[in-house]
C-alpha cells in the first residue's frame, strides 16, 4: 500500500472513570493501550480517538469518510452509543471501512447491526482463568509473527455457544482453564469491508499489554485497510438498465424502450 492508514479508535472509557482498579491497570484508558500499538508505525498516518463522553462530536461524517479502518471496544454502555452515529459506522464499513472489535465489542451497536444476530449470546464468568488461543489460521495475515498457540494467563472466560452468524474465516480457537471453548478470532465481509472480532481485553486485566494481542492488533488493521479509502459501488439503482444489448424473443413483454410500457407491472 502506498498510503498511509488513518486509523479511529473508538472506548467506551466508562471504568476507566469509574473503577479505581480499572484505572490502575489502564492509566491512560484502554483507548491509550491501544493507540500505542502504533507508536513509531510508519504504515500508520491520521490516529483519532473517541470515547462515550465525546463520541457524537469526534465521529463525524467526516472523520468517518477519512477512516480506513475503527477499532471498537466497548462494554456496559452500548445503548449509549448515538444511533446516528452507528448508522453512519455501518455504511461506511458496508462501503469499504475496516471494523476491528475488541472483547465486550461483540454486544456492540454496530458489530450486532454488521452481522445481524444477537452476537450477545455467550456464555461468560469473570474468574481471571488461563486462555490458550489457538493459532488455526497459520497463513492468515492476522496471524503473521505467532506460534502455534499462546496464553494469556488471565482473562474474563467467554464460552460457546456464541451467537455469531457462521465466521467467513475462523482464525484463532481458545480453550479457558474452566473447560469452555471459544471461536475467539473471527473475520467476517460485509459489503466492501472486512471485519474482525477478537476476544481478549477484560478491562481488569493487562491484556492489551501482551506483545502477542498488540501484534494481532496491529496485524488486523494492516489486512482490514481497504485499497480505497472511501470505495462507493454505482450498483445502478432501481430498473438498471442493460449494460449491453440484446434482442427480445417474440412475445416478451419488455423492451429495451422503458418509456414503451411506462407504469406497467
Amino acid at each position: 500500500m502506498n498510503r498511509k492508514i488513518n486509523l479511529t479508535i473508538y472506548n467506551e472509557n466508562y471504568h476507566e472513570q469509574t473503577n479505581p482498579e480499572v484505572a490502575s491497570v489502564y492509566p491512560q484508558g484502554i483507548h491509550g493501550a491501544v493507540r500505542s500499538i502504533f507508536d513509531g508505525d510508519e504504515d500508520i498516518g491520521v490516529i483519532r480517538v473517541a470515547t462515550l463522553a465525546d463520541h457524537e462530536e469526534i465521529l463525524t461524517k467526516e472523520a468517518l469518510d477519512d477512516t480506513d479502518v475503527m477499532i471498537w471496544w466497548g462494554h456496559v454502555r452500548h445503548k449509549d452509543v448515538s444511533d446516528a452515529v452507528v448508522e453512519m459506522v455501518r455504511y461506511r464499513v458496508l462501503h469499504g471501512m475496516g471494523f476491528v472489535a475488541l472483547h465486550s465489542a461483540h454486544a456492540s451497536k454496530p458489530f450486532m447491526r454488521l452481522l445481524g444476530t444477537e452476537t450477545d449470546w455467550l456464555r461468560w464468568r469473570e474468574a481471571g482463568e488461563k486462555g490458550r488461543l489457538w493459532n488455526i489460521a497459520p497463513n492468515h495475515p492476522i496471524t503473521q509473527g505467532l506460534s502455534e498457540f499462546f496464553v494469556v494467563p488471565h482473562d474474563e472466560t467467554y464460552g460457546e455457544p456464541f451467537g455469531i452468524p457462521t465466521p467467513d474465516e475462523q482464525i484463532f480457537l481458545t480453550w479457558w482453564q474452566g473447560g469452555e471453548v471459544f471461536r475467539s478470532g473471527c473475520t467476517w465481509m460485509r459489503g466492501q469491508g472486512k471485519i474482525f472480532y477478537l476476544q481478549n481485553g477484560h478491562e481488569t486485566f493487562p491484556v492489551y499489554f501482551q506483545k502477542e494481542i498488540r501484534l494481532i492488533i496491529k496485524n488486523a488493521v494492516k489486512w482490514a485497510c481497504p485499497l480505497r479509502r472511501n470505495l462507493m459501488v454505482d450498483y445502478g439503482g432501481s430498473n438498471t438498465p442493460p449494460l449491453e444489448k440484446y434482442e427480445l424473443e417474440d412475445g416478451d413483454f419488455f423492451t429495451l424502450n422503458p418509456d414503451e410500457h411506462a407504469g406497467a407491472k
